[in-house]
């Protein structure tokens, strides 16, 4: 599955694409450590909403993040169908809750269009941009906003 959108010389960047019930969103696959199914988290105790709580990663500790509960989405229901895409942001591994992976992309850099600013949308602040690909649009996640600042210093 790999889908070649206006790609041109050595600005390309290759992005996984995942869907959160009927939007599709990118990061781009440098982040990526592994994907993996679905496991139960175990809660954590005074922990933000989206942040379904933990689970044993080989030994580690791993949070996990409701994708779609931190950009202001329904709550993710989560079921076997489910994956968690380990990703790198800054320098802690998170596990991100999204419905299911669904392509690799190769964009170039001058493929990203700008997120427009018509109304308060809380997905926005995490949003670099919007991806045409194949009559859809895709939307690209800034994974370094996705944890609050006090986690990040952590």
């Amino acid at each position: 599955m790999n889908t070649e959108s206006n790609v041109q010389g050595a600005d390309r960047k290759e992005l996984i694409a995942f869907r959160i019930g009927a939007q599709e969103f990118c990061i781009d696959i440098q982040a990526v450590r592994e994907i993996r199914g679905w496991t139960p988290a175990t809660p954590l105790p005074h922990s933000p909403g989206f942040v379904r709580g933990v689970i044993n990663l080989r030994g580690a500790v791993l949070p996990v993040v409701d994708l779609a509960a931190r950009l202001g989405l329904e709550t993710t229901d989560p079921t076997a169908r489910h994956v968690i895409i380990v990703s790198r942001i800054g320098e802690q591994l998170v596990g991100l809750l999204v419905d299911a992976v669904s392509d690799i992309l190769t964009v170039s850099e001058d493929a990203l269009q700008p997120t427009p600013d018509v109304a308060y949308d809380p997905a926005g602040a995490f949003v670099k941009g919007l991806l045409p690909v194949d009559g859809r649009l895709i939307s690209l996640v800034s994974l370094d906003r996705m944890l609050p600042e006090q986690a990040k210093a952590a």
